[in-house]
């Protein structure tokens, strides 16, 4: 695909025809969110270095931990107090913490492998409420922008101030994009009214398994085999289902957790005819179900 440029298939964005299942990020457990007002480049390491919180962006990545620029819908500030969060999202050991830095050199002084660890880094006090993400990034794909910002100022009327614009979280096909942190659930290919209820969905504590791409952090084999767990038994919580185990190369067996009954999936990732049109040079592959049992029981599937 070519970066900065639009795809074919956001002409049929919204309709749900690419199956998005298990293509959440897989490199994304730990988070590092810092307000920045753009423009952005295409690659958030790719901030010139006069940029104040250019240092702690490439800081972020080397040690494991996700960079994301952050800005309001609508609402761009350019110069500090600048917000910050940082989110861990492995299984039951989510956190997130944030406040506002008065001034960007603060950022030097936080502990990055202790965030990539899923400690504190010493941004501050727990946060409570959610951060929603949706991309805007439209130097890395202008569909993110086509799509993601109309999506934004949408969620922003219904949920400020939860809801900020950001840069590349991965899956330009899948636009308009968002992902729900400190759980790290991502959602694609939403409309206002998909989006609307997925947030809905995480604000009681649960996911919607429409448009959901998956849970950001772990293998894609780890994404199919919750997805299909969840469509099975109807669990919806976002704490209430664990992915054990992973084993395989070719057909992925895993043991997944639904609250207290434990299930062994196997999955296989197939090739997509096309899906998004015969000029997007995306990762084309999707997963199917081929089996799931209830452990010690007979085969469900």
């Amino acid at each position: 695909m070519t970066r900065g440029k639009g795809c074919g298939h956001c002409l049929g964005s919204h309709t749900g025809e690419r199956p998005c299942l298990a293509t959440a990020t897989t490199k994304a457990r730990a988070w590092l969110l810092v307000e920045h007002p753009g423009p952005w480049p295409e690659n958030v390491t790719g901030l010139p270095a006069s940029d104040p919180v250019a240092g702690t962006v490439r800081a972020a990545k080397k040690a494991g931990v996700r960079p994301q620029l952050i800005r309001r819908p609508g609402r761009r500030r350019g110069t500090p107090p600048i917000q910050v969060y940082a989110a861990y999202s492995r299984g039951g050991e989510v956190r997130l913490e944030g406040r506002e830095l008065a001034d960007p050199a603060e950022l030097a002084a936080l502990d990055l492998a202790a965030l990539a660890a899923g400690r504190s880094p010493g941004l501050g006090e727990p946060v409570a409420e959610p951060v929603l993400l949706v991309c805007t990034h439209g130097r890395h794909n202008a569909c993110c922008a086509r799509t993601g910002a109309p999506l934004a100022r949408g969620l922003a009327a219904r949920f400020d101030p939860l809801v900020w614009e950001t840069t590349h979280v991965g899956g330009d096909r899948f636009a308009a994009n968002l992902v729900c942190l400190p759980h790290g659930f991502s959602y694609g290919d939403l409309g206002e009214t998909e989006a609307v209820r997925a947030v809905d969905a995480y604000l009681r504590g649960e996911v919607v398994l429409d448009r959901l791409r998956g849970r950001a952090g772990i293998p894609e084999p780890a994404q199919a085999a919750e997805h299909f767990a969840r469509a099975h038994t109807g669990v919806l919580g976002v704490d209430e289902v664990t992915v054990e185990s992973v084993t395989g190369t070719s057909r992925y067996e895993a043991v997944v957790l639904a609250r207290q009954s434990r299930y062994r999936v196997t999955v296989e990732a197939v090739e997509q005819s096309d899906p998004c049109g015969p000029d997007c040079g995306e990762n084309l592959r999707t997963h199917v179900v081929r089996e799931l049992t209830l452990l010690n029981e007979a085969a469900l599937v």
